[in-house]
């Protein structure tokens, strides 16, 4: 999927929202499965995003029956919503041909458009992921949780350390195959960002639980594409743990990330 797809489903549905499937067991209704509530998440929000990103250690911590969880979700996706853009937030980052194989397990086993990156270990770690087309490495650059100021704002020759990895990272690649993780509570800071990283999409976790505002992210982070993926989780997957919960997600969908 390419950048101007994505442009054109932002156009068309009016959104910039990106679901995430975090599915935790011990909060979804004791009713249903884990499959069957992620089914009917999508069911219900579909309309109103044009992203989903699975949180792999949801996943992995069940084993290969989360594996098997995983896979069925995507397919899902896949068969039910084609034109949904669909995230590995796996948050890899890895060199040489370790980092091949997890680039052709996200993009190539499991078809996903796109998978988050750890970037401390530089461009060799990045650089597989940037030999598909129409595939998307996403860069951790600037997150939302309280330590992120451990690195991330570490001042060199007065730049901090995460727009150094941004402007690395741009040096390397292009606005069709890279994005960067942005953190909704740094919204303000997506002004500067833009005069200097302006064509890249953004995914920007933070907005629901975290308590970050949406429209505070689309004020300061918008560009000519749209640009910006706006992730909610736990606001709209536990909406609700009653029988209602589809609908109360999709209540809350409806009006998270709307132009």
């Amino acid at each position: 999927m390419n950048i101007d797809f994505l442009y054109k489903q932002i156009q068309e549905k009016k959104t910039m929202l990106c679901v995430g499937l975090d599915t935790d067991i011990s909060k979804i209704p004791e009713h249903i499965s884990m499959i069957d509530f992620n089914k009917a998440i999508i069911d219900a929000t579909a309309p109103y995003c044009i992203a989903y990103k699975p949180n792999l250690a949801f996943y992995e911590a069940y084993g290969l029956e989360g594996m098997r969880l995983l896979e069925q979700t995507v397919d899902y996706i896949r068969t039910n919503y084609p034109e949904q853009f669909i995230i590995s937030d796996a948050k890899r980052g890895d060199i040489g041909n370790t980092a091949k194989m997890y680039a052709k397990s996200y993009f190539e086993t499991m078809d996903f458009d796109a998978v988050t990156l750890a970037p401390y270990m530089g461009e060799d770690s990045v650089l597989p992921f940037l030999e598909y087309k129409d595939k998307f490495a996403i860069v951790v650059a600037l997150s939302s949780n309280t330590s992120a100021q451990d690195f991330q704002f570490i001042q060199e020759n007065d730049k901090p350390l995460y727009r150094k990895v941004i402007e690395k990272m741009m040096s390397i690649s292009t606005p069709d195959n890279m994005m960067f993780v942005i953190g909704a509570t740094k919204a303000d800071m997506l002004s500067d960002i833009r005069t200097y990283c302006p064509d890249n999409f953004f995914l920007v976790p933070g907005v629901g639980a975290q308590g970050a505002s949406d429209k505070d992210v689309i004020k300061y982070g918008l560009n000519s594409k749209g640009g910006l993926l706006i992730n909610s989780s736990r606001a709209i997957l536990y909406a609700s743990n009653k029988q209602d919960f589809a609908e109360k997600a999709a209540e809350i969908a409806m009006n998270t990330a709307r132009l």
